[in-house]
């Protein structure tokens, strides 16, 4: 009986996120349609190869969580003004297209989302033109100033939301100290590749850091305290949020790596050739025999990491338990998560309760 109501409050979180989808991917394609036409006209053609390099990522959006979640939180502490957070739930997408812009050139990948990453993308405009000076350079300059275009227009739209002053300011503070939270967990995770030994600690940072508080934490909490909510009431999620982020990101290295790039939005091999340090690694690390140690050690950070050295990494993953190690892990996490929303006696709304319950049952298959 049990696994059938687990089951049923998946189904019910993936219809209702794909809800939310439909409506953000609506308003981004009409948002992005103006940005087009006013760049254009104000700023003329080159700006316009920025711009539309930036709105080639946001457009490859995948499931929308951060503004479905926004949007969720909004209506949890019964939010109404649906034109409004959708306008909010789009500038945390804005947002996150902007940091995937980030995360694409520090991590040196060639590919988001089934389609270039926008420094790729915006090389090969450099070299199909033959333009003078180097490819990859342009590419990265040009792809620096799109996310900053997108970044500050995010935060525009924020600031004129329709909503008053004191809880348009509060969402905008809670915003910007979540991506200040976001830049140290990803500056933790890129010394983590490069430091020497790395501590399970060291990899819990980057957990919370990097992905509880940026896409969980924050897009529920920025759309509650859209809605009015107190201190007591954010409060109140914030183990939810570390907990559920925690698991999704664990679940996030293990498709990373085991995955398809079809279902990570990245190539499989991105992460071992960048030398991440995740749980599934450091558990491996610690456990492999000697000869799979070392030969995991020269692998992690290898750019010219092979398909069949890539395959091999996989199976001491495997084999020195790894993998069943960090699905065990993203278990407790997402247990966690659960029994927090069953302890709280907030007057939340049940929908949005069941939605956040559904998505943290979600996360248990997401793995397999």
């Amino acid at each position: 009986m049990k696994s059938k109501i687990l089951g049923k409050e998946v189904e019910l979180f993936a219809k209702k996120l794909k809800e939310y989808k439909v409506l953000i991917d609506t308003d981004i394609e009409q948002y992005s349609k103006q940005i087009k036409k006013s760049t254009l006209q104000n700023y003329g053609a080159h700006s316009r190869i920025a711009t539309d390099a930036y709105l080639k990522i946001l457009a490859r959006g995948g499931k929308r969580i951060r503004g479905a979640l926004a949007m969720v939180g909004y209506e949890m502490m019964g939010g109404k003004n649906k034109d409004m957070i959708l306008i909010a739930a789009r500038a945390l997408e804005m947002i996150h297209a902007y940091l995937l812009i980030m995360d694409d050139i520090q991590d040196r990948s060639l590919t988001r989302r089934g389609g270039p990453t926008a420094h790729v993308d915006l090389a090969l405009y450099h070299q199909v033109k033959h333009l003078s000076g180097n490819a990859d350079h342009f590419g990265i300059s040009l792809a620096l100033n799109a996310m900053g275009i997108g970044n500050h227009a995010a935060q525009v739209l924020v600031a004129n939301l329709d909503a008053p002053e004191d809880l348009r300011l509060k969402a905008l503070s809670i915003l910007n100290q979540s991506i200040i939270i976001t830049a140290h967990g990803q500056t933790s995770d890129i010394m983590n590749e490069v430091n020497g030994p790395v501590s399970m600690r060291d990899v819990e940072n980057v957990l919370e850091w990097k992905t509880a508080h940026y896409t969980f934490l924050n897009p529920i909490t920025f759309g509650m305290v859209l809605a009015g909510a107190d201190c007591e009431a954010t409060d109140a999620v914030r183990d939810y949020a570390l907990n559920a982020g925690r698991a999704f990101q664990i679940t996030d290295d293990i498709l990373g790596t085991f995955g398809h790039e079809f279902t990570s939005g990245k190539s499989p091999l991105d992460d071992m050739r960048e030398g991440k340090r995740t749980v599934l690694t450091l558990y491996a690390l610690e456990h492999a025999e000697k000869a799979d140690k070392n030969f995991l050690i020269q692998m992690l950070g290898n750019q010219n990491l092979t398909q069949a050295e890539f395959d091999r990494c996989k199976d001491i993953l495997i084999e020195t338990g790894a993998y069943e190690f960090a699905v065990s892990q993203a278990d407790v996490s997402i247990d966690k998560a659960i029994t927090s929303l069953t302890k709280q006696n907030q007057n939340w709304q049940k929908d949005s309760l069941d939605f956040l319950i559904g998505l943290a049952q979600f996360l248990k298959g997401r793995s397999s």
